[in-house]
C-alpha cells in the first residue's frame, strides 16, 4: 500500500479564486457532550490543526497505516473520542481517523458553507451581526476562518486582514446555537 493513499489540498481561498473540494458534506451531528476520558475535555468538540502536515491514521498509534495528509494548518476538525495521547477526528466531509494529540490546537477555525461548494454561491460577511448591516467581505464556499466568538447566532470571523460577522449556521466549526467569546 502506498505511503499516502490520497492527499488533501489546502483550503485557504479568498473570493475570486476556484475551490476544488469533492465529497458531499456530512450530515448534522447533535452536539451531547461528554467528557474525554484523557484530556477531561468536552466530546464532541471543535479544534483546529496546529501543523501544515497532519497524517490521519486508521488506528490509535504510528504503527497504523496513514489514510488522509492534511496539508492546511488551522483546518477546523471535530475531536469525537480519546485514546491516551491520541484523538479521533472528522473533518468537514465526514473523513475520521486518528491523529496524535500535539498536532491539534484548541484554535477555532470554521469552513464557509462546505456543504455548497462548487455551487455559484458567496458568504456574506457583515461589519455587526445583522444581515442589513455593511458587507466587510464576501467569501466562496470552503474558505477557512478564525473564529473570535459567537454569541446568538452569529460569528465574528478573522478571514486574512478582515474582520466581520457571519451568521452561524453558514459555517462549519462551531455547534448550532454554540456561544463562546
Amino acid at each position: 500500500m502506498p505511503f499516502f493513499a490520497r492527499f488533501r489540498r489546502p483550503l485557504l481561498v479568498l473570493a475570486g479564486a476556484a475551490v476544488l473540494f469533492t465529497g458531499a458534506a456530512p450530515l448534522p451531528v447533535a452536539h451531547a457532550v461528554e467528557l474525554g476520558p484523557v484530556s477531561k475535555l468536552p466530546l464532541p468538540r471543535y479544534v483546529s490543526l496546529k501543523a501544515s502536515r497532519v497524517n490521519l491514521r486508521i488506528g490509535p498509534g504510528r504503527d497504523y497505516p496513514v489514510t488522509w495528509l492534511y496539508l492546511k494548518e488551522g483546518l477546523p476538525v471535530e475531536v469525537i473520542q480519546e485514546y491516551e495521547l491520541w484523538r479521533r477526528i472528522r473533518d468537514s466531509e465526514g473523513t475520521e481517523g486518528w491523529v496524535y494529540h500535539s498536532l491539534l490546537s484548541g484554535d477555532r477555525t470554521s469552513i464557509a458553507a462546505p456543504w455548497l461548494r462548487g455551487k455559484a454561491t458567496m458568504i456574506d460577511i457583515h461589519n455587526s451581526p445583522a444581515t442589513d448591516a455593511p458587507l466587510v467581505a464576501r467569501i466562496e464556499p470552503g474558505v477557512v476562518a478564525g473564529v473570535k466568538t459567537c454569541t446568538a447566532g452569529w460569528c465574528e470571523l478573522k478571514v486574512a486582514d478582515r474582520d466581520g460577522y457571519v451568521r452561524q449556521q453558514e459555517i462549519w466549526g462551531v455547534y448550532p446555537d454554540e456561544r463562546f467569546e
